[in-house]
């Protein structure tokens, strides 16, 4: 352990302190901590936690799968009711001791089902792509940059933020409304790092009420196992002071919505060596040739990864130029790459050795999501693709003839878009598997028929005296 550690750091030290220490070791070191219960989790097609609660002493069984659930009665677990019920296996390396429960701890899990991986386990569709870059060579390191929003509860006049003051048409960065949030987002950022998430900057974004937290990469799935735990951590943290966290990408019309774009780079599994930076590219960004391809496979593909890092109805009323208060939307729109330029989805950041997806929203699926992108970018590194030259200037500025001659593509504008480009490309169903493939377009086809059936207050106070 760390000598100069505090009492607080040392309950909350993360799973990767003990990595590879096996699970008789961590279960000594659990019940010295004072855990009394586990939480084998596993994410349903949402990304959402699932979970049974377990108390310590059946440790041992929990370890070796003997929970069982019952996945007809899960969104995205794909099962009719008369089947053997899939089973968890925790992953020992993902557990965390809940930061505001410091007596239960949470596990990441594997699904299996008849004594084998279940199929459409979101975490094993992560791991199938994993193990195929693998045998190329490769990992994938990913980052997230999550926005969130957090409110008071819902009052008469609806949404109330959290900050008393007068709101702004540009409140991007603001000292004030970031020191009024100081009470909750300080105890969310101590909980962070007491889980070795390394948080490196937090700030106000461009919506009032919204937030943005950046932390250090991690491997592909240690990144999407944190994703899934931090949607119930943020939430816990502002609970405590009579708020709420919401992951809605766009829960008020006038202002910016919330992305969590993914920076992704491929290293070396030999040595851990990143593969994306060179600093003698001649496109002029620091990428080597790999990630050139790398971003060539993310284009081909874009249309069906942002039905998934983009799953739903209100994620494409984020996907806009204009329609915020500060002016810009800073949304992705367009299927396109380029350096540090905020109008591609994707951008290579100053840096040049990684690549920076920005149509991705913080209720996606992580596993899918990384699942995803890597396939794509594998594909692109195993055909030799190139993507082309890199895209500069105000790309929202340019006239629809203006991108149409410079085959620039818009990107899906509805979920059901989306999803049509989804069905439509074999990589989708490659990655996702047939059952998790179907389940998925089934739900979401019947989630976007719900939201063509409802009808909303627009359309009452538009059209009910029209006449």
């Amino acid at each position: 352990m760390d000598a100069d550690a505090t009492a607080e750091e040392l309950r909350f030290r993360p799973a990767a302190a003990r990595r590879g220490a096996g699970a008789a070791a961590l279960k000594k070191e659990l019940i010295e901590r004072g855990v009394r219960f586990l939480l084998p989790s596993y994410s349903d097609m949402h990304g959402a936690s699932k979970a049974k609660m377990v108390p310590i002493s059946h440790f041992d069984r929990m370890m070796e799968g003997s929970e069982l659930f019952t996945g007809a009665a899960l969104d995205g677990v794909p099962q009719e009711v008369h089947e053997e019920e899939v089973a968890a296996h925790p992953d020992p390396d993902s557990c965390m001791i809940l930061p505001w429960q410091p007596d239960i701890a949470w596990f990441a899990s594997n699904l299996r089902c008849r004594g084998a991986p279940f199929e459409a386990c979101s975490r094993n569709i992560l791991g199938r792509v994993r193990a195929r870059a693998a045998e190329m060579g490769y990992g994938m390191n990913l980052g997230t940059e999550i926005e969130f929003f957090v409110f008071r509860e819902p009052e008469d006049d609806g949404l109330a933020t959290v900050s008393g003051k007068p709101h702004l048409n540009k409140p991007a960065y603001d000292v004030s409304r970031l020191l009024d949030n100081f009470h909750w987002i300080g105890d969310l950022v101590d909980a962070m790092n007491g889980l070795g998430w390394g948080v490196y900057s937090f700030d106000h974004e461009d919506a009032i009420g919204q937030f943005e937290i950046d932390f250090d990469y991690a491997d592909a799935l240690t990144m999407a196992d944190r994703f899934v735990f931090f949607r119930r951590l943020a939430d816990e943290m502002a609970r405590r002071h009579g708020c709420f966290a919401s992951f809605m990408p766009k829960p008020m019309s006038n202002y910016s919505g919330s992305g969590s774009h993914y920076n992704m780079s491929l290293y070396d599994i030999a040595d851990g060596r990143n593969l994306f930076g060179d600093a003698a590219d001649p496109r002029g960004n620091g990428m080597s040739e790999l990630g050139y391809r790398f971003i060539a496979g993310l284009l081909r593909h874009l249309p069906a990864i942002v039905a998934v890092t983009a799953p739903s109805v209100n994620s494409y009323k984020r996907l806009i130029i204009q329609g915020s208060m500060s002016g810009y939307t800073w949304a992705p729109v367009f299927r396109c790459y380029g350096g540090n330029n905020r109008t591609n989805s994707l951008r290579i950041p100053l840096a040049g050795d990684r690549i920076e997806l920005r149509a991705t929203d913080p209720m996606c699926n992580p596993y899918l999501g990384a699942a995803m992108v890597l396939a794509a970018g594998l594909e692109g590194v195993e055909e030799a693709l190139d993507p082309g030259e890199p895209r500069a200037g105000n790309l929202y500025r340019k006239t629809p003839d203006e991108l149409a001659a410079e085959g620039i593509e818009m990107l899906p504008r509805t979920l059901a878009d989306a999803l049509d480009a989804f069905e439509a490309d074999p990589l989708s169903r490659t990655v996702f598997g047939p059952d998790m493939y179907e389940a998925w377009l089934s739900y979401k086809r019947q989630e976007w028929l719900d939201y063509m059936n409802h009808v909303s207050d627009w359309e009452t106070d538009r059209y009910l005296r029209f006449y």
